[in-house]
């Protein structure tokens, strides 16, 4: 949802969290296209451009705006695996 300075403070916080693997993958949806598009196009055009980020990285977001597409991008998400991490992402976890 749009928000201020807590809600980017959040953003970051575990948009870091799962691109350097110290938690696992999640859904990351930010609600509202209009609010939250010129955000991205800023990541995209500043900070991959800069190298400070990876293109790849953008992948871990998505932007929705429709209910129904928020609760089938959750069950989507985890449609083919558990709430529980993997052994995989145990691992990483444990290499903090």
């Amino acid at each position: 949802m749009p928000g201020g300075f807590g809600t980017l403070d959040e953003f970051a916080e575990i948009l870091t969290l799962v691109q350097t693997g110290k938690t696992r993958k999640i859904p990351i949806i930010l609600v509202g296209t209009e609010f939250w598009s010129g955000l991205i196009d800023w990541f995209k055009n500043t900070m991959v451009s800069a190298g400070t980020i990876d293109s790849q990285d953008l992948q871990l977001i998505k932007i929705i705006d429709e209910p129904q597409a928020i609760v089938d991008a959750i069950f989507d998400h985890y449609e083919h695996r558990c709430f529980e991490p993997s052994a995989e992402e145990h691992e990483k976890m444990l290499d903090l």
